[in-house]
């Protein structure tokens, strides 16, 4: 018996919810996989999947095995592709990044690199929590700010500009803060972002009745003159140039911030990722610069 005996059939079904949609996606019998699955769980001593004749779920040891497992089946294929395939991407390439960022200027540079590269099936997750790509076995997130993860190599792809903005309704109902330390009486609107951050690397942490981890619903609470928020530019560019939403403290205005791709050091040499993440370096910044100057 192979040591990769039933691992293949059982991410396969994992992946894709139930033995029947995982026997297609394999190019095998549904008898087959079951009975893969079944030698698997003998050979582990314990159950991987909660098995009833409607549903399929899997056990937390299934969870486990799986990262891991994906993590094998994924590997696997890097190194062939970096023999057969003589360095061309190819294979399963799952990235995570935040919502906004992602749907508007990284999921059309991803698409850019499939359509180049048949070879390549892609994943996007998108999640504005900071994800274990180590531990949830993905190939390449990108991320703004600060990095801490020593796990990772991280690469700078872009920056991206920061502002700090109220309605001019609420500026006059409230006044203009002049100095960081008079947002402290102001209403905030929070983000993501737990602390703004100000030139000379001046921080405040933002205090309010109103927080959502959508850029979009702090937008639309900005608007409405609830209060002060800071955010991405490309999120409040078009409301200034509206006259709907005023620029506030921008004599200590943020330093640009950076936007990185990261990606676990096993994955270092991996053609998918290393090529993906050059496409980023040179045109994502690209697409940040052309959506500052539609409302320029």
């Amino acid at each position: 018996m192979g040591g990769w005996d039933g691992i293949e059939e059982f991410v396969a079904v994992a992946r894709a919810g139930s033995f029947t949609a995982g026997a297609s996606a394999f190019g095998a019998s549904v008898t087959h996989m079951s009975r893969a699955v079944a030698r698997l769980e003998a050979r582990l001593e314990t159950q991987l999947f909660n098995r009833t004749t409607r549903s399929l779920h899997l056990t937390d040891t299934g969870r486990i095995f799986l990262e891991q497992c994906q993590r094998l089946v994924d590997e696997r294929e890097d190194a062939f592709a970096g023999i057969a395939a003589q360095g061309q991407p190819r294979g399963a390439l799952r990235l995570t990044c935040s919502y906004a960022l992602g749907e508007r200027f990284v999921a059309p540079l991803v698409r850019e690199f499939a359509q180049d590269h048949p070879a390549i099936s892609v994943t996007i997750d998108l999640d504005n929590d900071v994800v274990d790509i180590v531990g949830r076995g993905y190939d390449l997130a990108v991320r703004t700010g600060h990095l801490e993860d020593s796990r990772l190599i991280a690469t700078r792809v872009a920056q991206r500009e920061m502002v700090t903005v109220a309605s001019r309704h609420y500026l006059s109902s409230h006044g203009e803060p002049r100095e960081i330390a008079d947002l402290a009486s102001h209403s905030c609107l929070v983000g993501s972002a737990q602390q703004w951050h100000f030139r000379r690397g001046h921080s405040f942490r933002p205090r309010g009745r109103w927080q959502c981890n959508s850029g979009t619903t702090v937008v639309e609470a900005c608007l409405a003159g609830m209060g002060v928020c800071q955010l991405p530019a490309f999120y409040v560019r078009e409301h200034i140039a509206a006259g709907r939403l005023q620029q506030v403290l921008e004599h200590v205005r943020p330093e640009d911030e950076p936007i990185w791709a990261v990606y676990p050091t096993r994955r270092h040499l991996s053609p998918k990722v290393s090529g993906l993440v050059a496409l980023l370096r040179a045109k994502l910044q690209a697409r940040f610069d052309a959506a500052k100057g539609q409302y320029a």
